[in-house]
């Protein structure tokens, strides 16, 4: 059976808490939320997706 690594190797363990990302239709971006308040936070400017956040449908 495989073994997780040893902490500290600055990876992560799961998704990403209390946030999610959506696309933005008009500039095919996605766009990362704060899922407590609904705001908006952060676009991710090179394409693709924000890794470990999960997807709003």
């Amino acid at each position: 059976m495989a073994k997780n690594p040893p902490t500290g190797d600055n990876a992560r363990k799961g998704a990403v808490k209390k946030r999610s990302q959506v696309l933005n239709p008009k500039t095919k971006l996605y766009v990362k939320r704060d899922a407590e308040t609904g705001r908006f936070m952060d676009v991710k400017t090179t394409g693709g997706k924000f890794k470990g956040v999960r997807k709003e449908k």
